[in-house]
């Protein structure tokens, strides 16, 4: 049975520095052999000028907690931060911010997956672009169902 270990889970209304975040959770995670991580940032393709993102506050972060808690007792991790931007946010925005520190690579890098792919398309947000004809909703893309399809099979 894997020991499951702090997660640091947030969900955020402004902005937030890439660079202090995985500075501390490094510093937290001396004994790590290694740490992975995935930024998430608003693109600009497609003239986005704005994306926002909406939220179903009381299910939104729970949901986040367990999919921290599922990684954690997934694999053996030291530590996991997994923080997520609500609002409106402008292109080159950080959106999302994991990382996995583990003993070694692999749980790192598969952890790190494992909550990107839900979050992408099992979490509770919403997400709309401004472009110059004005909002547009976005669906999930056939592709984020296939990733997170691929993690139903039972890791034991």
């Amino acid at each position: 049975m894997k020991i499951a270990r702090p997660a640091d889970v947030r969900l955020l209304g402004s902005g937030f520095s890439v660079g202090e975040a995985l500075a501390a959770f490094n510093a937290a995670h001396p004994g790590a052999g290694g740490i992975a991580s995935f930024c998430g940032k608003v693109r600009s393709d497609a003239g986005t000028k704005a994306l926002e993102l909406t939220h179903y506050d009381p299910l939104t972060l729970p949901v986040m907690q367990e999919l921290a808690h599922a990684a954690l007792s997934r694999w053996t991790l030291a530590g996991l931060l997994c923080w997520h931007r609500v609002g409106v946010m402008q292109p080159g925005a950080p959106i999302v911010l994991v990382a996995a520190a583990a003993a070694h690579r692999r749980a790192a890098f598969e952890a790190t997956d494992y909550l990107m792919d839900h979050l992408k398309s099992a979490a509770w947000f919403w997400k709309r672009e401004r472009r110059s004809d004005g909002w547009h909703w976005i669906q999930p893309r056939d592709q984020d169902h296939s990733d997170l399809a691929r993690w139903a099979a039972d890791p034991t």
